[in-house]
């Protein structure tokens, strides 16, 4: 690990919907084919691909690291502001360096989801981060995340607040991301991204934040972002990528970064620092028990006729548990069967009862 020099960690594969295109397989491949010890996958707003990227990445030697881009409200702007501030979502990237950060981050995309209004797209609040953050690390998002955002609105003391608030909650676990893709938002907040990263003693980080594979792909993606937004190709006010957002080789990105050694060293020291993959188990399902006895059906038989009042058992009657020990006549069995599919129907909705009926 220590000589790998460079080890992505803003990734996007196909389950960042409409976003991305590169499936889990194929960045398997592409780390194989870089020989590239780590891995970070971080979807925008969900996890769907945690499992799926564990998986497959152990199965190529590769370390996973699971993490996800989550867009936050700081609440410290009017969300009606035509500054660039409070429009456009904020958005940090976390990974998960224990197992007790992993379900955090779970958590947080759970709410990010179920607890923002229908009106809005998910997001978590910064309040919520509170007691979540241990055994996550923190990414500051590239020019999309809060500080950039700031910083490109002219904006240097929000940007300072931003991030002192980042860094009380994650200490020595929060870096400060840079891109460059060659595009103007990038350029335009570098310097004083770095300048920041001085003045409070915090360590930068050097990301390449792919959404395609190679640059081949570039248009075939370009055209599934008009599909997305609802635009045409031939439209040029409109939100793209460049063919700089492809998944880069090690040393393409050695060069890249070439001035600021330290962003390089920094991507290696996380994937270190980062010591959990979820692995594929047995489902967890409820313990079923059977009555007394070593018949259950003669245990049953003895319970009160009727069609399932409150002391018969939930989907059971001693007319099918005598069906069960083929002692009806044929007419009989029809229609005991007839009736058990008519109670098994009504009772579905209610699992408690549901559970109750054991192998009947």
């Amino acid at each position: 690990m220590s000589n790998a020099g460079f080890v992505h960690l803003h990734v996007h594969s196909a389950y960042s919907l409409l976003k991305g295109s590169i499936k889990i397989q194929k960045l398997g491949e592409l780390a194989k084919a870089d020989r590239q010890p780590a891995l970070a996958l971080t979807d925008t707003d969900n996890m769907f691909g945690a499992l799926e990227f564990s998986d497959k990445m152990a199965g190529y030697g590769v370390q996973p690291i699971i993490g996800c881009e989550l867009a936050v409200d700081f609440g410290d702007q009017d969300p009606n502001a035509r500054n660039g501030v409070g429009a456009a979502p904020s958005r940090i990237v976390l990974l998960a360096a224990r197992e007790r950060g992993y379900r955090s981050l779970m958590r947080l995309n759970s709410r990010a989801f179920l607890e923002t209004p229908v009106h809005q797209a998910p997001h978590i609040n910064f309040e919520w981060l509170q007691g979540e953050a241990d055994d996550l690390i923190a990414l500051t998002g590239g020019p999309d995340g809060p500080i950039s955002l700031a910083l490109s609105a002219d904006q240097a003391a929000l940007a300072s607040l931003r991030c002192d608030r980042l860094a009380t909650l994650f200490g020595d676990r929060l870096y400060i991301e840079l891109q460059r893709h060659g595009i103007e938002k990038e350029r335009r907040v570098e310097a004083g991204l770095i300048d920041l990263a001085y003045a409070k003693g915090l360590p930068l980080v050097a990301t390449n934040e792919p959404y395609f594979a190679t640059a081949d792909d570039y248009e075939a993606h370009d055209a599934l972002l008009c599909i997305a937004g609802g635009r045409v190709i031939a439209e040029t006010e409109r939100d793209q990528l460049t063919p700089d957002h492809r998944f880069k080789t090690r040393a393409e990105m050695a060069v890249l970064f070439a001035d600021v050694p330290e962003a390089l060293a920094s991507t290696v020291e996380i994937a270190e620092r980062c010591a959990f993959r979820p692995v594929t188990r047995k489902p967890i399902l409820p313990r079923f028990t059977v009555g007394a006895g070593s018949n259950a059906a003669d245990a049953e038989s003895d319970a009160p006729s009727g069609r399932g009042g409150p002391e018969q058992p939930a989907g059971r009657s001693r007319a099918f548990a005598r069906h069960l020990r083929g002692t009806l006549s044929r007419p009989a069995r029809v229609r005991t069967r007839c009736h058990h599919r008519h109670e098994l129907c009504r009772l579905l909705p209610d699992r408690r009862r549901l559970h109750q009926m054991g192998e009947g």
